[in-house]
């Protein structure tokens, strides 16, 4: 398969891109698109193939539910059977954006899409380019982020062209992504709100519209492996490299001395930005210490930098766990396979 490569601005998405990209969605093909987090693989929501499709092109676990991308907010009552108060809260103050919702499900959506559950996750993307192909396409897009299952997650077309390039039918390429990790995933079942995997929604943010909020377990611990996932990124490990990457838990002198004891060729750090001077090693970088946004934008990234330098360990630096911190500490953990060295 050749991967049809379309270009467009962010702010200003092309018609004739955008038509095109419609078009082949609608015929169940499968098209990459920014979105405001990472670029998405889409598919037709309602095309039980095309759902299948996105399964086999990532090499994604079929037990991994996907999330469904609406245009605009008047579509969810579409396609969700049941729309409580805080669903309607939660759209009133951050759709478009960075969140998804898990809501029970129209029959009409692929049964693939939810992997068996009769729930689903529903969001509406800020991306210009995003709503601009969804309304192109006219449907519903099923959307995981488009790379092979496990690796991380696409922030420019160059990182989905490295892992989909001649698995997918056309990439719309507008740009690099501005959150830079997956949206934030509340459930609403039960007598309290659950954050199922944070991102560019803060809990701060939720709790200021819904009044309280839990964070699952799953987010900081993993699920077993017989337990259903209610949201991606809840069960397997994600955003790897294929270096081993061992989160180091304390100052920054403490980092210093635990790796100049542990160091052997092929030893990289993943640290913060002016840092890389003090650290006796290959450093890459993501984002100042005291900025958990750019440590969202940059960390993807730098995950696939350091397979490209040659990394063969990755010792990292741990940020914070607050705001989007915890978003980012959620992706690297994941990344790490839960691998962490507490240094004091």
């Amino acid at each position: 398969m050749q991967t049809l490569n379309l270009k467009t601005e962010p702010t200003h998405p092309d018609p004739s891109v955008c038509a095109r990209a419609g078009e082949l969605l609608r015929a169940g093909k499968l098209v990459a698109i920014p979105t405001e987090t990472v670029y998405g693989l889409a598919g037709s929501a309602l095309d039980e193939n095309a759902v299948r499709a996105i399964f086999a092109a990532k090499g994604r676990p079929q037990d991994n539910p996907l999330i469904v991308h609406l245009a605009a907010p008047d579509w969810l009552p579409r396609y969700a059977a049941e729309i409580p108060d805080a669903a309607h809260q939660l759209v009133d103050a951050f759709w478009p954006g960075p969140l998804t919702i898990v809501l029970p499900k129209r029959e009409m959506l692929a049964s693939a899409v939810s992997a068996g559950l009769s729930t689903v996750g529903f969001r509406c993307p800020s991306h210009p380019v995003a709503q601009a192909v969804i309304e192109a396409a006219g449907i519903p897009l099923a959307a995981p982020s488009a790379n092979r299952s496990g690796s991380p997650s696409p922030t420019t077309a160059a990182h989905v062209l490295a892992d989909l390039d001649g698995r997918i039918d056309a990439i719309v390429d507008a740009g690099t992504c501005a959150v830079g990790v997956e949206s934030t995933v509340v459930a609403l079942h039960g007598n309290v709100p659950h954050i199922l995997r944070p991102g560019g929604i803060t809990p701060a943010q939720l709790k200021a519209v819904l009044g309280a909020v839990e964070i699952d377990p799953a987010v900081l611990e993993g699920l077993s492996d017989h337990a259903k996932a209610a949201s991606p990124g809840m069960k397997y490990k994600h955003y790897a490299p294929k270096a081993k990457v061992i989160i180091l838990k304390g100052t920054l002198d403490t980092f210093i001395d635990y790796t100049r004891a542990h160091t052997a060729n092929g030893t990289f750090a993943l640290c913060f930005d002016g840092e890389q001077t003090r650290i006796g090693l290959p450093c890459v970088t993501y984002g100042k210490a005291d900025d958990s946004a750019a440590q969202a934008r940059e960390l993807f990234a730098a995950l696939r930098a350091v397979d490209e330098q040659g990394a063969q360990v990755v010792y990292a630096r741990c940020p914070a766990e607050t705001d989007m911190g915890l978003a980012v500490y959620n992706r690297l953990l994941r990344a790490a396979g839960f691998s962490v060295i507490k240094l004091y």
